[in-house]
């Protein structure tokens, strides 16, 4: 079975490739990672599914990984705040090494178990929570250690990995396998193992946002406007959501303190910001359930 690890003779001459055949050969495994990851979407949905039943009981999105794997992680975390206004203290990445290992390689803090629950430990992990853990070997000590407690505490356990038979497999409450077998050069598993593991948590994330109500028609309604060009785009959206001006939206969101979901509400209902605040949170700060009440 291939792996991650193998050495593929199909690439065992690459030094003698042309840049473009170089460029030819690391694209089709781009292609060939996003087709690993078609391959685990019933294992990604379900994965969403039981992940938005424990967000909305209040729990957080905790993400562990070493390496590649958990800079990756972590820049799925970073991004949710941004992009959803999901709380950062709900978005929690544990890095192998510390946030020193995001720039600086610390290659021998993967096969430190006992930091991982240590990290876990500080956090006060709850039965609400969900850890993500991502390893493309499926058996670095570090994102195993994590899934266990994670079980042990009744956490739900995700595990992302690249390898068939993984370690990860048993201790996981939903193993996603992305096969994506040799790379280029072989073991740079920053290269198609890398991509698949980026393209799974952009499923995962995104899809529990939209579980949870963060998306409205497509458009990220809980988006904070934090510069011009994001506040220009928050302006469009109201206007395309309530078919106002773009000048009686930029109005209406300037009188909202700046909230899409509120001059959206306010606009298409006919209300005061009061008024606005009043109905999303009797829909649970659910835009859709306000447009519908």
């Amino acid at each position: 079975m291939s792996t991650t690890e193998t050495a593929s003779a199909r690439f065992s001459g690459i030094e003698d490739w042309s840049p473009a055949e170089l460029v030819d050969g690391i694209v089709e495994g781009q292609f060939a990672a996003i087709a690993a990851v078609k391959a685990a979407s019933a294992s990604i949905a379900e994965a969403i599914e039981r992940s938005a039943e424990r967000l909305e009981q209040g729990g957080r999105l905790i993400y562990v990984g070493a390496g590649t794997s958990g800079r990756i992680a972590t820049q799925d975390a970073a991004e949710l705040p941004p992009t959803f206004n999901w709380p950062y203290e709900r978005a929690v990445p544990v890095m192998a090494g510390g946030e020193t290992a995001l720039t600086h390689a610390a290659e021998g803090a993967e096969d430190d178990g006992p930091a991982a629950r240590e990290a876990l430990a500080g956090l006060g992990l709850s039965a609400n929570d969900v850890v993500i853990a991502v390893a493309a070997s499926g058996r670095t000590p570090f994102a195993i250690a994590a899934l266990e407690m994670a079980r042990e505490t009744g956490a739900l356990a995700i595990g992302i990995f690249c390898n068939p038979g993984a370690a990860m497999v048993p201790i996981s409450d939903i193993p996603i396998l992305l096969h994506t077998g040799p790379e280029l050069i072989a073991g740079s598993t920053r290269m198609k193992a890398g991509t698949a593991q980026k393209a799974a948590l952009n499923c995962l994330s995104t899809g529990v946002m939209v579980r949870l109500g963060y998306v409205y028609s497509g458009l990220m309604v809980e988006m904070r406007a934090t510069n011009i060009k994001l506040h220009h785009r928050a302006i469009l959206m109201v206007a395309r959501l309530t078919g106002a001006s773009e000048a009686e939206a930029e109005k209406a969101f300037a009188a909202s303190g700046d909230s899409i979901k509120l001059a959206t509400v306010m606009l298409a209902k006919g209300l005061d910001r009061s008024g606005a605040e009043a109905l999303v949170a009797a829909a649970g700060g659910n835009l859709r359930r306000a447009m519908q009440g």
